[in-house]
């Protein structure tokens, strides 16, 4: 389980970067973004059908994320299994917050997972425009021109940040690279990642929010 957890992990921190880098794009303008999205749509054509490769990195994404929060449920149970009782003293300055929160982030970031595709990719939820007359690059835009989506998102990027460190620092535990001479180096990496996703999602919302994306 562990295992599986870490592997699925490793795959969404890999998915999520390669989002924050296409959405970095928006910095370059209608055109560079809208390129970029059309790419994506045609990638492998015509071995994959319009729109292939990124149905089957959806798929992947959501399979990932059921057998992740499966692992990490089925671990937890057996942990809370094995003990029998509930712990008579509790601690819980001596667990760090990211780790204290991991699993209601989870369930945060799954249900942001459904609305994002509901949001950006079946285009069912609609903020600012009908999305199906926008281009992409359009939609970014009237989406987070509004405040409280900012907001909302920013809320569960700090969520996914922490989740990620944490995320990072277990997976290459499991996959026995927490050797104590690396335990600094782990830590900053994973710090690191968890750094990059939070601020590199947030810059083109932000600066579509200050209108210097318009």
């Amino acid at each position: 389980m562990k295992i599986l957890m870490a592997v699925t992990g490793v795959f969404f921190v890999f998915f999520v970067l390669m989002h924050m880098y296409g959405n970095l794009k928006m910095f370059g303008g209608a055109e560079v973004y809208n390129g970029y999205a059309e790419h994506l749509r045609v990638i492998f054509e015509p071995i994959l059908p319009r729109n292939g490769l990124l149905w089957i990195l959806r798929v992947l994404l959501l399979a990932s994320v059921a057998v992740h929060g499966y692992s990490a449920f089925s671990l937890w149970n057996r942990s809370r299994r094995a003990r029998g009782t509930g712990y008579v003293n509790k601690h819980p300055i001596a667990t760090s917050y990211a780790v204290r929160t991991v699993r209601w982030g989870g369930v945060i970031i799954l249900m942001f997972v459904a609305f994002h595709l509901l949001h950006f990719t079946t285009l069912t939820i609609e903020i600012g425009g009908d999305y199906q007359a926008l281009s992409p690059y359009e939609r970014m835009v009237v989406s987070f021109e509004h405040w409280w989506v900012w907001l909302a998102y920013l809320i569960v990027m700090v969520t996914l940040s922490l989740h990620v460190r944490h995320g990072v620092w277990s997976s290459l535990a499991t996959f026995g690279a927490n050797k104590k001479r690396r335990e600094t180096a782990i830590n900053g990496f994973a710090i690191l990642v968890a750094a990059a996703v939070v601020i590199g999602f947030m810059l083109p919302p932000t600066a579509i929010l200050l209108d210097f994306i318009n």
